[in-house]
């Protein structure tokens, strides 16, 4: 079982940062055996995938390369998303995902309960 807990959402300008965390409890395995990943799901549009780290590999769509980074801290099983450059259409609830790596994606058995991300321009 997986439980994820996210923080550090919250409201910024266009072109500034945020850095969101999330913190893992895991029970029957170890967290580095799980690809950890952020997905989000802006107003009227489905969950999409964001960013992907699993054993040292990481994957991001297109539209947040150069500007997200996605990390992980196997010793305090947490996993963070590094966004800069933030534009408004980044605005969007962003939850972390615990599950397996697929090409270029994850496949996800754990939702975290998600955290607000606005970028007002």
């Amino acid at each position: 079982q997986v439980q994820l807990v996210e923080s550090g959402g919250g409201s910024v300008q266009a072109g500034g940062s945020l850095r969101l965390s999330c913190a893992v409890s895991v029970s029957g395995r170890t967290f580095d055996t799980y690809a950890m990943g952020w997905f989000r799901q802006a107003p009227g549009k489905e969950r999409e995938f964001v960013a992907t780290h699993y054993g040292g590999i990481t994957y991001y769509t297109d539209s947040v390369k150069g500007r997200f980074t996605i990390s992980r801290d196997n010793a305090q099983n947490t996993i963070y998303l590094q966004m800069s450059s933030l534009k408004s259409e980044d605005t969007a609830v962003y939850y972390c995902a615990a599950g397996s790596l697929t090409p270029q994606s994850m496949g996800v058995n754990f939702w975290g309960q998600g955290t607000q991300v606005t970028v007002s321009s």
